[in-house]
C-alpha cells in the first residue's frame, strides 16, 4: 500500500519532478555487456585529461584501460 502512496506523491511533488526531469532519452537501445570469463577478455578505455604536467615529456593526459574481469587499471601517458 505505501509503495503506491510514494509513487503518487512523487508524481505530484514539484521537488521530485524537478529532481527527476526526463532527458527524453530512451533506454531501449542500451545493450547489456556480457560478463567476461577471464582477465583481459573485455576492457574499458577512457581518457584522463587536464592533469598536472609530469614525466620527462610533461604529459598532462593519459589513457585509462580497465580490465572488466579484475577491475585492474592501466594508465598510459
Amino acid at each position: 500500500m505505501w509503495q503506491k502512496d510514494v509513487a503518487e506523491y512523487c508524481k505530484t511533488s514539484d521537488r521530485c519532478q524537478k529532481a527527476n526531469k526526463s532527458t527524453g532519452k530512451r533506454l531501449e537501445n542500451i545493450i547489456k555487456i556480457q560478463e567476461p570469463s577471464r582477465p583481459w577478455q573485455i576492457v574499458h578505455m577512457d581518457w584522463a585529461t587536464g592533469l598536472p604536467p609530469g614525466g620527462d615529456r610533461s604529459y598532462n593526459s593519459c589513457v585509462v584501460i580497465v580490465d572488466r574481469f579484475s577491475k585492474t587499471p592501466i594508465f598510459l601517458p
